[in-house]
């Protein structure tokens, strides 16, 4: 089916942006906080992307995309850097309206350095796999950023989105690995999987959602400034 690929942004996002003009959430009124931040991440990602594509660490299935590419992407792959972290900025938004409860800040810091031991541990094993190496030092990066550097006070509350998100995550990622419509290189990863979802998807997603939501609390407190 050549529209597979684009069939499950579209799905992906048809909700999160119908359910956005809810009277309680009114999601659609932070949608100008989103796009900045979403242009910047998507380039970073984007040139990773480019990046493994050409170096064989993953491919597509051309039987399940348009054929459309730019700089050796499909369309569809570029739209994925787009639907995916709107509609988690949307789980993100629901949650801070509907659940007041967040994680103490003891649990987040221990949650945090879990993650950290975690990622050190396995760029130490792994140093020599692309994907696993960019994920796991982006990730660490990241965290050390805004747990220990520059504390921010909406990470607790992204690491309640973040477990809701995987929901849709074993959703999208199961298709796109299991039809298969994206393939990796497993001399590129630790050949670990979930299912058929490669392990560093799981950090891969992380990364990509802590920095979306990152620039938005950034942009709509600037703009609450203002």
């Amino acid at each position: 089916m050549t529209y597979a690929y684009l069939l499950i942004n579209f799905l992906t996002i048809l909700f999160p942006i119908l359910l956005s003009f809810d009277k309680r959430v009114a999601f659609h009124k932070s949608w100008r906080y989103i796009w900045p931040g979403m242009a910047i991440t998507g380039l970073i990602f984007l040139f990773w992307d480019v990046l493994f594509t050409i170096k064989g660490v993953w491919w597509f299935n051309s039987e399940y995309i348009t054929g459309i590419k730019f700089m050796q992407l499909p369309l569809e792959e570029i739209l994925f850097f787009l639907t995916v972290p709107f509609s988690c900025i949307f789980i993100y938004a629901c949650l801070n309206y509907y659940v007041k409860w967040s994680p103490p800040v003891s649990l987040v810091r221990w949650l945090s350095t879990l993650l950290v031991m975690l990622c050190i541990v396995l760029l130490m094993m792994y140093y020599d796999r692309i994907y696993t190496t960019v994920t796991f030092g982006l990730l660490l990066v990241l965290i050390l950023i805004v747990q220990f550097i520059r504390p921010s006070y909406w990470l607790g509350r992204f690491y309640m989105a973040y477990a809701v998100s995987l929901l849709p995550f074993y959703l999208v990622n199961g298709l796109l690995t299991s039809i298969p419509i994206v393939l990796y290189n497993n001399h590129e990863n630790m050949a670990i999987r979930v299912g058929t979802i490669p392990l560093e998807d799981h950090f891969y997603s992380m990364a990509l959602l802590m920095m979306n939501v990152g620039f938005f609390e950034y942009f709509k407190r600037r703009a609450n400034r203002s």
